[in-house]
């Protein structure tokens, strides 16, 4: 009896103790109820003109602070339109993300449009036959909204996983009609491209290679300027390009070229007389103002110019986060001053060895230069960039936390946003 009692009493303990790990195996965190409505932090265009021979292009890059669900955990993102945009019985998934930001293309606008009836055919009757106005002239449905909402859950689609949603955007958008040519201007001038790009050894932020190449924006009617970091280490050659995104089989402009077309060449430059006769940078290495005039045939090269009226002439960047400065002063990368109290300008950018950087106010002063951290700009009430967060290193520097590569970067002081497009 004795053995019995103690058989039965060793299987109540292990039932307890089965009991006991089966309720920790079903354990589940819970998320709080009430969870942050997704605010967008980017601005979005007046209106977006889209065409069937730019629908590779980037249409608009969607950018939203991080909504709070109460846990530390993965959070999806479904980018979601809807054609009448109340978002009942219409939803379709534009893109999701694990990330603070989506790009939708031209071409995903131009089907979003197209599914709504917005294109650039002429409308036609219930028989078919094409609508004409009263002066006789062909009738199009070619100009309309898109709306667009985020979505955020954590959970894997149960009716209970707690979610998040944006307000609405209305987006303008105007489908090309045929032969009709897109007359937006470029940032302040009428081009023939928006931009030239500059790639070389002569330029080393570009270097021979398409992953950070030096963008020389139209700032005038036929005009393209900017500042340019120019090195004549390595032969000092480099070469114009109208678009990035073909890369080596973008068409070109050599030194031969502007010199069969009349144009007056700055002495710095000269023919590198290799392979491709492509420019040759023969001054001091240093940042100069690079002005292409179409319109009168120059080539100049000036001094670096402030185009704003900032505290400082420019900020300088210096970490990990930036590979082409790192954690030295040899190559601090600089944000020029670009408006009135606007820092803006491309930045290489990648989250290896931590990511983190810091800003810093006078490269000469190195590190007993002033500089400004995460917290700084978290104080003074400005709204960051989701790529950004605090690195919560000894220094509480910014940690860049998205896909390496080339971002432009705008530090503005004044309406207190820092965004990367």
């Amino acid at each position: 009896m004795k053995n019995k009692i103690s058989i039965l009493l060793v299987a109540f303990i292990l039932s307890l103790g089965f009991t006991a790990c089966t309720d920790d195996d079903n354990f589940r965190f819970q998320a709080q109820e009430e969870v942050d409505q997704i605010t967008f932090l980017n601005e979005f265009l007046p209106e977006y003109v889209l065409s069937e021979e730019t629908a590779g292009n980037n249409a608009e890059r969607f950018i939203w602070a991080t909504p709070d669900f109460g846990v530390q955990t993965q959070i999806n993102y479904f980018l979601e339109t809807s054609q009448d945009g109340l978002f009942e019985e219409d939803v379709e998934v534009v893109t999701t993300s694990v990330e603070n930001n989506v790009s939708v293309s031209i071409g995903d606008m131009l089907s979003i449009a197209n599914d709504k009836g917005i294109s650039a055919d002429q409308l036609v009757d219930e028989e078919e036959n094409p609508i004409f106005d009263e002066n006789d002239e062909p009738v199009f449905n070619n100009e309309g909204e898109l709306f667009f909402r985020l979505r955020a859950d954590i959970g894997d689609g149960a009716e209970n996983s707690p979610e998040a949603i944006s307000e609405t955007v209305t987006l303008n958008v105007r489908v090309l009609l045929a032969g009709e040519e897109d007359e937006t201007p470029g940032p302040t001038g009428d081009c023939e491209f928006d931009q030239l790009w500059m790639v070389g050894a002569g330029v080393p932020d570009a270097g021979w290679g398409w992953d950070s190449p030096v963008q020389l924006l139209c700032t005038g009617d036929n005009l393209y300027s900017g500042n340019v970091l120019f090195s004549p280490a390595n032969d000092g050659n480099f070469r114009f390009f109208t678009n990035a995104d073909e890369q080596w089989d973008s068409p070109s402009f050599n030194f031969p070229y502007f010199v069969d077309e009349g144009f007056t060449i700055d002495p710095i430059f000269q023919d590198a007389e290799d392979g491709d006769n492509n420019f040759q940078f023969i001054g001091e290495e240093g940042v100069y103002f690079l002005e292409i005039d179409f319109a009168n045939q120059t080539i100049t090269v000036g001094p670096e110019q402030v185009e704003g009226n900032c505290d400082l002439d420019q900020l300088w960047l210096v970490g990990a986060g930036v590979p082409d400065a790192g954690w030295g002063w040899d190559s601090p990368v600089q944000l020029p001053c670009t408006g009135d109290n606007v820092y803006s300008g491309d930045v290489n950018f990648s989250p290896d060895n931590d990511g983190n950087f810091r800003f810093f106010t006078n490269a000469d002063e190195q590190w007993s230069s002033p500089s400004f951290n995460f917290p700084y700009f978290v104080d003074e009430g400005f709204t960051i960039d989701p790529l950004f967060q605090d690195a919560e290193d000894g220094d509480n520097n910014f940690q860049f936390i998205g896909d390496a590569g080339t971002y432009f970067l705008t530090v503005d002081m004044e309406n207190k946003v820092i965004t990367l497009d």
